[in-house]
């Protein structure tokens, strides 16, 4: 019985200590990329880079780039966030042992792990390239496109998310709602919706966080834009795409906005993920 006790003993210390170290190298590269992001990009950081578009250059900011991809980015959650939690919930109660929710949730998790790239020359081709072909032109590129590309790609996030937290929800709470009469709609509604709401709204959260730094799919979507612009069928300007343009050229105040922009993603996602987390502990203290 000792020599099993050291095994299991030595076993433990030994993935203990891989688990650290493993820990300790992911925080080292997170902490890494934090300070690079805010020692190159403090510099541009100003009223400049709030108050004046791209179109000023290395004289100018972000403030059309900031507002394109405020617009883009929501428009996108609008888009994929219901229909999103609706496919997760159908999901979860009613084809969980379906073998239409087990093809389902394969082709979810195929557009889950698809490059960003291929969602936005999807939408390319059946968005833009009508779009110019019905208006003769006048209209192409696009933030509706734009918006478009990025729901697809939160889309599976947010199913994906829906479905998990709705199967935590103990069977014992439907059996309990349904042993009362309540309809199947409204036990779905009014009871298990509200018993994962809270990891529903993080899934919401997450996908946005994941969207607020996409690039490749606006290239051929909203395109961007250095004037401010507010119109849906507007080409627009967005955080990314004005990085990833920065960053090519060889100008170094033009690099350091670029470091500023990514700063801001950076903050937005932290600031995000903070405030999510801060939100549902308060909420959950005071349920208890």
């Amino acid at each position: 019985m000792s020599a099993i006790y050291r095994r299991r003993y030595a076993t433990n210390i030994i993935a203990l200590t891989l688990s650290g170290i493993a820990t300790l190298i992911g925080l080292t590269f997170l902490a890494w990329i934090l300070w690079i992001t805010i020692s190159r990009g403090i510099s541009a950081v100003g009223v400049p880079l709030f108050t004046k578009i791209t179109a000023y250059a290395d004289q100018g900011g972000l403030a059309n780039a900031i507002v394109g991809s405020m617009l883009i980015d929501l428009m996108a959650i609008l888009i994929c966030a219901p229909i999103g939690v609706l496919a997760g919930t159908y999901l979860a109660e009613y084809a969980r042992r379906t073998k239409l929710g087990s093809v389902i949730r394969f082709l979810n998790d195929i557009l889950l792990s698809a490059p960003s790239i291929v969602l936005g020359l999807f939408v390319y081709v059946i968005v833009v390239l009508p779009m110019t072909s019905i208006t003769n032109g006048s209209v192409s590129f696009s933030a509706f496109a734009g918006a478009v590309a990025l729901a697809l790609i939160g889309l599976p996030v947010i199913v994906r998310t829906t479905d998990e937290m709705l199967q935590l929800v103990p069977g014992t709470l439907r059996e309990a709602a349904l042993s009362l009469g309540i309809p199947q709609w409204k036990l779905t509604v009014q009871v298990l919706m509200r018993a994962s709401g809270s990891g529903i709204a993080t899934g919401v959260l997450l996908a946005l966080a994941r969207l607020a730094g996409e690039t490749a799919p606006l290239l051929f979507t909203a395109f961007g834009n250095n004037y401010m612009a507010y119109g849906l069928l507007d080409k627009m300007a967005s955080l990314p795409v004005s990085i990833y343009q920065y960053t090519n050229d060889p100008n170094p105040a033009m690099h350091a906005i670029a470091w500023a922009g990514a700063l801001l993603i950076t903050l937005f996602v932290l600031a995000l993920s903070l405030l999510t987390r801060m939100f549902f502990a308060r909420k959950k203290v005071n349920h208890d």
